[in-house]
């Protein structure tokens, strides 16, 4: 298809479930070239390597690059997030395990195959931004290498002001996530935390709807039976940032300046919006949920 999209994917895989409600879009959305899956965060980033793996064996995909990447904010040494409950769901499943896969290999794979393909790919960061902070230490030049990115990071307006001014991707790793603002990308968009908790679902019909979808939705599924112990609704944050990837008009855009407190205190890594009609960053304000719905599960389930 000529208007098909090359997307890297940058994941935390494995703890929140909507992680894996995205890549499941991803490998059902024929404008997806998946070409390639890099993992962040926790004690064994591999574990998240082999949910990835499952979900793409499962979708007839194992041509796909998987790459465990940092475990720690990549200028502290702390561990981010060290759990990976979803691991626990593959039983049934054929998968590459945890110690099939190199240590800490995701970065310099991001490096080569950005270089490879200059202009070319969109990078997909739903994760804390630890090895994308690595990528742009070692490649200062990789921003301008790349076509966009796309991050479900930060928090932008006062739609939902219960969320609070600190979203998850982006206090994990405070000094990664300050160095990805500043990265001078073409297209530079964020999708933050209050527009995201305006798309979500109550677990039982999400689980009902990822049953009837099928394919890597079934591995979801499976993971959603463990989430939904402790959360009576899936929230669609990661999917959006897909999804509007391929249909933007699916949320509301505005051009500005993002800034990111410092430090890892109380308020490191809240996100502060300032609307510039030359700004660098494009951050979305709004969001049609029912076309995001018919988005999504338009893709992902089988007629």
């Amino acid at each position: 298809m000529s208007d098909r999209i090359p997307v890297l994917l940058d994941t935390d895989l494995g703890s929140d479930i909507d992680d894996a409600i995205c890549l499941a879009y991803l490998l059902a959305q024929p404008r997806c070239e998946l070409v390639g899956i890099t993992t962040v965060s926790g004690r064994e980033p591999r574990q998240r390597a082999s949910i990835a793996d499952a979900m793409c064996r499962i979708g007839g995909r194992s041509d796909i690059p998987i790459h465990s990447g940092i475990s720690v904010r990549y200028d502290e040494g702390t561990v981010v997030q060290p759990d990976v409950p979803q691991y626990a769901g593959l039983a049934k499943y054929q998968f590459r395990k945890a110690e099939d896969f190199a240590s800490n290999t995701a970065v310099e794979f991001l490096r080569r195959t950005i270089n490879e393909r200059p202009g070319e790919l969109t990078l997909l960061a739903i994760g804390p931004m630890s090895n994308l902070g690595a990528l742009l230490a070692i490649d200062p030049e990789i921003p301008k290498k790349l076509k966009s990115l796309m991050l479900m990071c930060g928090v932008f307006t006062n739609h939902h002001a219960h969320v609070g001014r600190r979203e998850w991707n982006a206090y994990q790793d405070v000094s990664a996530c300050r160095a990805v603002y500043r990265a001078p990308v073409a297209s530079h968009r964020s999708v933050g935390l209050d527009v995201t908790m305006q798309v979500q679902l109550e677990s039982a019909d999400a689980i009902a709807r990822f049953r009837k979808a099928g394919g890597p939705l079934d591995v979801v599924a499976d993971c959603c039976e463990i989430w939904r112990q402790h959360a009576g609704h899936v929230i669609f944050h990661d999917p959006l940032a897909a999804v509007s990837i391929f249909e933007p008009g699916v949320c509301g855009w505005e051009r500005g300046q993002v800034s990111v407190e410092p430090g890892q205190g109380r308020a490191g890594g809240t996100t502060w919006w300032d609307a510039k009609v030359d700004g660098p960053h494009e951050v979305a304000m709004t969001v049609d949920p029912e076309r995001f719905y018919r988005a999504y599960f338009g893709t992902v389930t089988k007629s």
